[in-house]
Formats: C-alpha cells, sequence, structure tokens
C-alpha cells in the first residue's frame, strides 16, 4: 500500500481499521483478505469494496506487492525534483504518468517531490529520467542506493 492523500479526516473508523491493518500485510495464507476481514470483523466482499472505493476516491495511490526490483534483474533508484509551487500538480501528474513511478511523496524541501522509479532493467533508469524531464521540464536528481536498510514504514491513519 502506498501514500494517503492529506485529507483522510473523512474517513469512517472502519476505513482506518483497514488501511491501518492492511499497512502490516497480508497473510501467507489460501485466502489473505478473507483472513484479514476476519480479523477486522468484517466480510470479505466489505474489505474488497471498501479497498477498491478507498482507490477509486485517491485516498490510497496505490494497493499491490512490494517486489526486489534489482534481484528480480531490474532497476530501482530515488530521485527528486525541485517543482515550484505553481506547477506541483502538473508535476504530479506528468510524474505520476510513468508506470516506472513506484511512490511519489511531496517534501518541505527545495527538493519537494521524491519517487521511486522501478523499471524492467537497470538500463532503463536513465530513459525514464530523460522521458520525466522532458514531460516535466524539470532536471531529475538521481539519486542511486550506494547502501541498503530495511525500514518499516507504517503511517497510522
Amino acid at each position: 500500500m502506498t501514500a494517503l492523500r492529506p485529507d483522510t479526516a473523512a474517513l469512517d473508523a472502519a476505513d482506518r481499521r483497514i488501511i491501518n491493518r492492511l499497512q502490516e500485510g497480508l497473510p501467507l495464507v489460501e485466502a489473505p483478505f478473507a483472513t484479514v476481514a476476519a480479523e477486522l470483523g468484517i466480510s470479505e466482499g466489505e474489505l474488497l469494496y471498501r479497498l477498491e472505493l478507498l482507490l477509486r476516491d485517491g485516498v490510497l495511490s496505490r494497493f499491490g506487492p512490494m517486489y526486489h526490483a534489482e534481484r528480480l534483474g531490474g532497476g530501482l533508484t530515488l530521485a527528486a525534483l525541485a517543482v515550484p509551487e505553481v506547477d506541483f500538480e502538473r508535476a504530479t501528474e506528468a510524474v505520476n504518468a510513468f508506470p516506472e513511478v513506484a511512490h511519489n511523496y511531496r517534501r518541505e524541501h527545495e527538493l519537494n517531490m521524491w519517487f521511486v522509479l522501478a523499471t524492467e532493467t537497470p538500463e532503463r533508469i536513465p530513459e525514464a529520467i530523460a522521458g520525466i524531464e522532458a514531460a516535466t521540464g524539470l532536471a531529475v536528481y538521481n539519486m542511486p542506493k550506494e547502501e541498503e536498510f530495511h525500514v518499516r514504514l507504517h503511517l497510522p491513519v
């Protein structure tokens, strides 16, 4: 699961429980959604319906597995842009239109847009960066991984 919109105040208690629980991952069982739904005291159908609405309404930007792209022969890098405030929405749409963009976050920094690129091959990283630069008109700061750290990120709602 990926970034939440900042305006999550309208979520009801069930949506909050779902989001918080799904950040823990799905169990490796035959019916993972049924198992999670039972933990939450709702039906599997309600869980899936609510998840669909959270995605449709843009509360969640993505729900899916995380893969180690490099171990699968792909490329992975962290990148950033310095986006003028007046252009932030347009730049966000342009960046998010690239299927290689796995995560995109706003930051309070001169480099105010940070995103992860995951590509099928390492050679595709420069191509994706060039495409984003062409689409946004902004320089992409590429920050390839030098050392890997496993940090568990949980955003309580």
